[in-house]
This record gives structure tokens, C-alpha cells and sequence, in this order.
């Protein structure tokens, strides 16, 4: 394995040591510069041999060996060593708090990815109110895959924990900010849950986007990312992330087994895409979740919304626990639910006009859509409710575009 100094011209040996990996050991050695610092300089790493302040994109697949078989470079096959993850995943390990990180093909390759270091047979304590496509997942595949999911109460501990005692519980999930409702989990109170069971604690951080909460320090075990949302932030790549505490524990070297295995591997230049986007992270986190309050605040007294939900608002069910676990914003992720119900919910979305009609979150630009019909039958989101992603445009021009909007539907 050729040393860090070899690959990267970095402050005091910072960069991953382990295979290319993401290693706090190294990373701690930098200066104790703030996240936001951190984020902007990428770590500050440096590419030999003319000191490139943006990384180079690897594209090899695979390393050569001298004559007696040595690797001199430490690397054998990109599909679980290329060192286009070497960066980022040191980045957000980094960010998060923790001592490794994975990159992944997808947000969805990432949690997938967890639920099958588990066996036939094995327990999993899920909420109800879940990123859509994950809980589709863990109720068909899972199951077939042998899995026991029972969905609990978002934000209620008392039933998470009677779940979690009724009998062996093997790994607990919690989304946190969760979508669509936003609802809150107490990322502690469920790690004491889970440890008093022996149980790991996964969270999906995705709307929080390290920023404003980092769970490890909450006592969880693994923290998931939708990459393709905040993390990269700019539309334009799909991927997922892990970050561990503990890179040398039986589950995360399963983990590692699973990636490389099963192929979730993002490619050279979507690694490098994902960590231009991260370099602007902490901005755009911060304008979004600003706007985001803003937003909030003024519709929750328009007379055409029945309610907002938004952790950020002193009468969401959440918003004690938010404001302990949540630093420096409530994200930038919102809904409304209309009084006019399903149909004046497919009416806002089709009046707005900066704000753009499509699936995602976390971007710099502005999206809204009706959450029940791009979920599909079985939907459990409510048909009154419209999810918004706030972006980074003013937000002078999106309450503009909310309010007329809002307007025009109430006139007809």
C-alpha cells in the first residue's frame, strides 16, 4: 500500500491510510479547522505532481503488479479500491464524526446494503413514515429475502422500545427528519433503546445532510445518506453513502463484502462530482434551511393551508427534540397540506412557476410535487399534502411564487 504522502500532498499526512478507505486516525491529524473549512478545501488534500486543488478523475479498473507480483501502488481492482472514493469518503467521514465512510451507486444501494448483512430469520424494527421507496423495499424484497419488518411509530419512542422488547430485535432504522411529514425521532433515546436490546442503530441522516445533526455522536451506529441529495446538491449524480464509528467491527467489513460483491459501485466521476458538490455544502444547507423557517412560518398562517409541517415550528409535535439534536437550522425540506384538499393540492403544483415539478430534494433548486400521486397505490402520505425542497434562489421570489400561486386557486 503506498503511503498517503505518495498519492496527496495534504496537511500533516491527513489522507486515508487503509486501502484507500476514509480513516480518522489520518484525518483527526489535520488542524482543528470547522466544518465548513473542511468542507471548502475538500480536507485540503493536494494531487502530486502539480499540486491540483481539484482532484484528478481515476478511471482504471485495474493496477499493475511488478515482476514478483508486488503491488507498488497497494491496489488490485477498482470495483472496491479505486481511489476516486479516497477523498470524499474521508471528507464525510470527516463531517459525520466518524472513522470510515463508503460511497455507494445510490442512496438506496447504501440502505439496501445494510439490511443485507442480515440473515433469514432476522428481525428489523422500521418506521412507518419512511423514505417510499426504501419501505417498498424492506416489506417485498426483504421479506422474500427472509427479513421480519415490523414498522413502528415515527418519534415515539414508548413504541419503538415496547417493539424492540417484545422479542430479539437485530438492527433498528430511524429516518430523522422522515419523509414526508418530517416527523422527529430522538436519535438518543432510540441508541439507549437499541443498546439495551443489542441491536444496532442505523439513521438515515439524508435531510439533515451532516450539517445539522451528526447521529454518531448521538450513540448510533452507521449513519445513511442519500448522496444524491444535499451531499452533492446540483442535480446531477446519484449516490449513496455509509459512515461508521467502528471500521473494524464484523458488521461494516460485511458491509464491505456486500459492496464489492454485489457491484454498488459509484463511478470515477460521479465520486468526483459528489465531492465538488460537497464543497459548497454548509452554504447551501444553511441558505435552504433558512428560507425553509421563512417559508414555514408565513404559510402556516395562510388561509389556505390547513397545516405545515416543518420541525422548525414551535407547534410541530418535534420540535423540542429537533432543537436539541438539530444545530444551526431544521433543514430545508417542508410540506403543506391544503385545505381545499386533494384537489387543491394538484392544483398548487400545477400553478407554480419557479418552483420546478419534479422528484428529488436537496438541490439548489426549488421543487414541489404531490407526494401521494408520485407515490403511487398504497401511498400512506396524505392526498392534501404537497412536499417542498427548498432551494438557494431569494426567498422573496418563492413565498411570491407560493402566495400567487395560492391565490389562483383559491379564485376559481
Amino acid at each position: 500500500m503506498e503511503g498517503a504522502c505518495d498519492r496527496w500532498a495534504m496537511p500533516k499526512d491527513s489522507g486515508p491510510r487503509d486501502e484507500g478507505q476514509a480513516d480518522a486516525a489520518s484525518a483527526s491529524a489535520l488542524p482543528a479547522w470547522r466544518p465548513e473549512t473542511l468542507s471548502a478545501q475538500g480536507l485540503g488534500w493536494e494531487a502530486p505532481p502539480f499540486q491540483e486543488l481539484a482532484p484528478p478523475i481515476h478511471v482504471a479498473t485495474t493496477y499493475a503488479r511488478d515482476a514478483d507480483g508486488v503491488l507498488p501502488g497497494g491496489r488490485v481492482y477498482a470495483r472496491d479500491q479505486s481511489p476516486a472514493f479516497d477523498q470524499v469518503e474521508a471528507l464525510l467521514a470527516r463531517l459525520e464524526g466518524g472513522r470510515s465512510a463508503m460511497v455507494f451507486a445510490s442512496g438506496m444501494a447504501a440502505a439496501t446494503a445494510v439490511f443485507q448483512t442480515l440473515g433469514p430469520g432476522q428481525r428489523v424494527l422500521a418506521p412507518r413514515a419512511m423514505y417510499w421507496a426504501l419501505r417498498g423495499w424492506l416489506l417485498e424484497q426483504g421479506v422474500a429475502w427472509g427479513l421480519e419488518v415490523e414498522l413502528y411509530d415515527n418519534g415515539r419512542l414508548d413504541d419503538l422500545a415496547a417493539r424492540a422488547h417484545r422479542a430479539p430485535t437485530h438492527l433498528i432504522w430511524v429516518e430523522t427528519p422522515a419523509n414526508p411529514g418530517w416527523e422527529i425521532t430522538d436519535i438518543a433515546g432510540a441508541a439507549a433503546i437499541a443498546r439495551a436490546v443489542g441491536a444496532p442503530l442505523v439513521v438515515d441522516s439524508t435531510v439533515a445532510a451532516t450539517v445539522h445533526t451528526q447521529p454518531l455522536a448521538l450513540g448510533a451506529n452507521l449513519v445513511m445518506h442519500s448522496a444524491t441529495k444535499y451531499l452533492n446538491g446540483h442535480t446531477d449524480v446519484v449516490a449513496g453513502a455509509l459512515v461508521t464509528g467502528e471500521p473494524d467491527g464484523a458488521t461494516w467489513q460485511r458491509l464491505r463484502r456486500v459492496r464489492s460483491g454485489g457491484g454498488a459501485i459509484l463511478g470515477s466521476f460521479e465520486a468526483w462530482l459528489l465531492l465538488r458538490g460537497m464543497r459548497t455544502l454548509h452554504l447551501r444547507v444553511r441558505a435552504a434551511s433558512e428560507s425553509a423557517g421563512a417559508i414555514a412560518a408565513r404559510l402556516a398562517r395562510h388561509p389556505g393551508i390547513a397545516e405545515v409541517l416543518y420541525p422548525g415550528l414551535e407547534g410541530h409535535p418535534g420540535h423540542a427534540v429537533a432543537a436539541r439534536q438539530m444545530r444551526g437550522g431544521f433543514g430545508g425540506m417542508l410540506s403543506v397540506r391544503l385545505r381545499g384538499g386533494e384537489r387543491a393540492a394538484h392544483n398548487l403544483v400545477g400553478e407554480l412557476r419557479l418552483f420546478k415539478r419534479a422528484t428529488s430534494l436537496g438541490s439548489t433548486e426549488s421543487l414541489a410535487e404531490h407526494r401521494a400521486a408520485v407515490e403511487g397505490p398504497g401511498s400512506i402520505c396524505p392526498p392534501d399534502l404537497v412536499r417542498l425542497s427548498i432551494g438557494i434562489e431569494h426567498v422573496d421570489d418563492l413565498l411570491s411564487d407560493l402566495e400567487t400561486s395560492l391565490d389562483r386557486i383559491a379564485s376559481r
